[in-house]
């Protein structure tokens, strides 16, 4: 074989990305899935071991190997490690924060395409790591949403995407061998990475592109309603997060903000009318609909209410529905006032 051709099969041959092998976690299942999902290693080969000099190999290692410099190293279990995301964070990153820190901004630009610009791939980075990726960093740090002396009203038990991935650990009592663990631990890869995909694709193209809706119906709301705490959309978007930003940058006082939202399930199909949560992840409600509505349907609402077309609201008081889109609209304005 020439030297030339020698050279050519070396800089052709896959990258290695590694990995420590046994039990495996959510945080290296998609870390490695998402360096997948870029040009370079979209071929890559695994190794999961924690032979060093068999890592040293590696062209990335990622969550072993005691070393983080955000080129080759990926680890955060080495003492000293404090490294966040941002300023405005606090949580300490592992390895999915870490590949997700140096890596997300070229995999959004890649997602969104030849329109992507600065602000929007910036825009979806930070609230992709708010919403996803930072509370695989705290699962996998051990640190809790709540303070200790907070009790949790129930058991997440194995709801989490954490519990899903540990799940797919072989049991104590199960033997297998090192390329069985590795096919397990592919399983995992992919929960871990279609999920990360299915988020990323909802902020790229729903999430970020509804926020001039809403933009749109908070600048005319007192054209629909003179109190100016009703909004309307043609149709069911996501509202909650870009509703409370938006607020915020218009320096809204309390009492200027929208109550309820109206919207359409769909051409010929029924209204829905929703309160306005406190805050974005809250199941409290700024003003919800009266209590003497809670719990009625049908023709039972309508009379309870004394508004035709009723269909029903539900025993929180979060949110109702009304056959038309005038219904919810007198559903809205007369619960202002109750």
């Amino acid at each position: 074989m020439s030297a030339e051709s020698a050279a050519k099969r070396v800089k052709t041959s896959p990258k290695l990305i590694g990995t420590h092998n046994g039990h495996f976690h959510a945080d290296e299942a998609l870390a490695v899935y998402m360096l997948r999902l870029l040009p370079e290693y979209a071929d890559a080969q695994l190794l999961r071991t924690r032979n060093p000099e068999a890592l040293e190999n590696c062209d990335i290692i990622v969550d072993v190997h005691g070393k983080y410099d955000g080129v080759k190293y990926f680890d955060h279990h080495q003492r000293g490690f404090t490294e966040v995301f941002s300023e405005n964070f606090k949580t300490k990153l592992s390895s999915a924060g870490l590949v997700y820190k140096h890596f997300a901004p070229t995999l959004i630009a890649q997602r969104i395409g030849p329109d992507a610009d600065a602000k929007t791939v910036d825009t979806i980075y930070n609230k992709l790591y708010k919403s996803f990726i930072e509370a695989l960093d705290a699962n996998d740090n051990g640190i809790n949403a709540y303070p200790a002396d907070i009790e949790a009203a129930f058991s997440t038990g194995g709801v989490t995407l954490g519990a899903q991935v540990g799940s797919l650990n072989p049991n104590w009592n199960e033997p297998v061998d090192q390329a069985g663990e590795d096919a397990k631990f592919l399983e995992a890869s992919k929960l871990m990475g279609e999920t990360f995909v299915r988020n990323l694709d909802f902020y790229c193209k729903a999430w970020l592109p509804a926020r001039k809706f809403v933009q749109d119906a908070l600048e005319s709301r007192k054209q629909y309603h003179e109190s100016g705490l009703i909004l309307r959309f043609e149709q069911s978007i996501p509202w909650k997060d870009h509703l409370f930003t938006l607020e915020e940058e218009a320096g809204l006082k309390e009492e200027e903000k929208p109550l309820y939202v109206l919207y359409g399930e769909g051409p010929g199909k029924n209204w829905r009318i929703q309160c306005v949560p406190v805050s974005k992840d809250s199941f409290q409600s700024r003003k919800a609909l009266p209590e003497v509505w809670r719990g009625f349907r049908d023709e039972e609402l309508s009379e309870k209410s004394g508004i035709p077309g009723g269909v029903f609201v539900h025993a929180s008081g979060f949110i109702g529905g009304n056959k038309t889109e005038e219904g919810a609209f007198e559903m809205a304005k007369k619960s202002l006032t109750m």
